[in-house]
């Protein structure tokens, strides 16, 4: 995954990126343990280190799997993918990984997307800066809600952050809003139906999905809310916006926090949505450094 200042940028709209760079350390090799596809195009994938287990991560870090192309001088090439798993899993790293055929398949993608229990994939350590922000500027706590809005497979460093807060008790309120073609896209819809559920330690979280296809055959038997995962913040005539109603009041930068994960599209409406009402990018910070929207993109 290729980070620079003021953007985050990823490839063939999945949550893997073209890697032009490489780890100056030696690659690690891993074993693929676990796969399951969700449609033809979508899967959930686990590797296991050969040795050793999962080595220390935050939240909402990646990466870079590689694989042998014998048609590429048996070089081992790279693409980067955000981790579904939460740290505290050491047995693993899960990856929720999406093969897109348009405009041209990638033949990274592809081939990591093919792979098969029992097969083996190089792996670099974690790194990325897609963090949880849970400290202000002056250093004390952040309280505020934090709001994630995914598209796609932008929610896979979501379940990670998800995951890893309710493993640590925190009570600070989780809100997350995922956009997907389909009902069958809906990655992780059971489990996260089942931690809104979960009441211990004052845990306080809401699964808002949105379907952009309702009436597809993947979406058969939707009977939630239909549109792209940004309209769940358009006011309505009441000017009031799906996640305000929800929550039970004005979305502002005093009791809200944003985190934003997927097509650009998605993140640019997003953020025409949010400015308005005072946030701040992190692209954009104000001149004490704080802003209150996080933002990772992908695709073009």
């Amino acid at each position: 995954m290729l980070y620079t200042p003021d953007k985050l940028n990823k490839q063939s709209m999945n949550s893997s990126v073209s890697s032009s760079r490489r780890m100056t350390s030696s690659p690690n090799l891993g074993e693929i343990i676990y796969k399951k596809h969700l449609t033809d195009e979508l899967a959930i994938l686990r590797l296991k280190p050969q040795e050793g287990k999962v080595p220390d991560f935050q939240a909402g870090q990646f990466v870079e799997l590689g694989v042998n192309l014998l048609h590429d001088n048996n070089r081992i090439n790279y693409r980067a993918y955000s981790i579904a798993s939460p740290p505290e899993e050491k047995r693993h790293f899960e990856f929720y990984i999406k093969m897109v055929s348009e405009p041209l398949p990638g033949k990274v993608t592809t081939a990591i997307f093919n792979l098969k229990e029992g097969d083996p994939v190089y792996w670099h350590y974690p790194s990325g800066f897609f963090t949880i922000e849970d400290k202000k500027v002056d250093g004390s706590l952040e309280t505020r809600r934090l709001v994630l809005v995914a598209s796609g497979t932008g929610l896979a460093p979501f379940i990670s952050y998800i995951l890893h807060l309710s493993n640590t008790n925190t009570s600070r309120e989780v809100i997350l809003l995922h956009g997907a073609r389909y009902a069958a896209e809906l990655g992780y819809r059971d489990l996260l139906e089942s931690l809104q559920t979960k009441t211990q330690h004052n845990w306080n979280f809401k699964y808002i999905p949105t379907v952009s296809r309702p009436n597809h055959p993947l979406s058969s038997g939707w009977n939630g809310n239909n549109g792209r995962a940004e309209s769940l913040l358009i006011r309505n005539n009441e000017g009031i916006s799906k996640l305000e109603r929800i929550v039970g009041e004005r979305i502002a930068p005093k009791n809200s926090f944003f985190h934003i994960c997927g097509y650009q599209g998605t993140i640019h409406s997003v953020i025409n949505l949010l400015t308005p009402l005072g946030f701040v990018t992190n692209r954009n910070k104000r001149t004490d450094g704080s802003f209150d929207i996080k933002t990772e993109i992908y695709g073009s």
